[in-house]
């Protein structure tokens, strides 16, 4: 198959090279020293005792990859617009394009099952419409990834959870389709776990649970996981996840889930600076919209009461705001 990993960062970069290794033509769009590296030397992943290298095709400007079968968007939510501008070479009529992103996505919406209540406006994740334009809704495919990985330094990528590397995949009306067999195939060919799901939301609001209710936490308080263990965070965190579950409940997703399972004393906190916490350690653009203001929509929509969401949502917007990492 044909794939290009738009933004192979820390995931991407795990995910372009076990596609490579299994015998894919796979193309990254990347950029600065990352770019020269695997430029110069190939793709290298790190995965427990595992070491690959990749020849992958790279570049900064799709046009110079050419059409493919399937695009892999790896970047984050806060860069789509660049995507929308320039992902017009690498489609065909029927290119796959699976959005692997943190969060609430832009095409939410489309799709939604009748028993659903609608979506609430979502259009902050799409300015002017530009990736229905530039992608399409036929293109787009629904994608929920769990992989723990970084960039050790330009052109390495280390996976820290080896054990742990899945990408569900679907239609986003959760209908059967042969290029989603197709891709879930592909993937587990080359070792990415790509479990059968008819529910794509159901998996986007089960890993969203952790990014909002936690991770968010972190991010006022800048510490790592780990702090999400202590009495006072852990009651703040359970309130929040109460809060977050009904809203999901709210708009037809009733998730397996309890503050007891996700916070309970069961539950391993690895000493981990969870994604959104590092981008505003290093000055890049946050995910608050997809994140934390999106699913807050869902909740005025539904007309609920989330105060603790609510004050999560404030302090994070001020804290990315403050920095110039977000436009409210």
């Amino acid at each position: 198959m044909r794939i290009c990993v738009f933004g192979a960062g820390a995931i991407g970069g795990n995910f372009a090279a076990r596609l490579a290794a299994a015998g894919n033509e796979v193309s990254v769009v990347a950029r600065g020293a990352h770019l020269e590296a695997i430029r110069a030397r190939g793709l290298t992943l790190l995965s427990g005792d595992r070491r690959i290298v990749a020849p992958v095709r790279a570049s900064d400007r799709p046009a110079d990859l050419g059409p493919q079968d399937a695009v892999l968007v790896t970047m984050k939510s806060s860069g789509l617009a660049v995507l929308a501008e320039n992902i017009g070479p690498l489609l065909l009529p029927d290119t796959a394009v699976a959005f692997v992103q943190n969060g609430i996505p832009w095409w939410y919406g489309h799709g939604l099952a009748a028993s659903r209540p609608p979506a609430p406006d979502l259009s902050r994740l799409d300015p002017g419409g530009a990736l229905a334009r530039a992608v399409s809704y036929d293109r787009a495919v629904g994608a929920v990834v769990t992989s723990s990985n970084h960039v050790m330094e330009p052109g390495v990528v280390h996976n820290i959870s080896p054990e742990r590397n899945t990408l569900w995949v679907a239609e986003t009306d959760d209908r059967p389709s042969p290029r989603i067999d197709a891709l879930r195939a592909t993937l587990v060919a080359a070792g990415i776990a790509s479990p059968a799901t008819n529910d794509i939301r159901y998996d986007i609001w089960h890993k969203l649970m952790a990014n909002l209710t936690g991770s968010t936490v972190c991010l006022i308080l800048q510490q790592p996981n780990t702090i999400q263990k202590t009495p006072e965070i852990n009651r703040l965190c359970r309130r929040a996840h109460a809060e977050a579950l009904a809203v999901a409940a709210a708009h037809g997703v009733v998730l397996d889930d309890s503050p007891e399972q996700r916070y309970g004393p069961s539950r391993v906190y690895p000493d981990h600076r969870p994604s959104i916490l590092q981008d505003y350690e290093l000055g890049r653009p946050m995910e608050i919209e997809s994140i934390v203001r999106a699913p807050l929509a869902f909740a005025r929509s539904a007309k609920m009461e989330t105060p603790t969401l609510d004050a999560i949502e404030s302090i994070c917007v001020s804290l990315a705001s403050s920095k110039g990492l977000y436009t409210a």
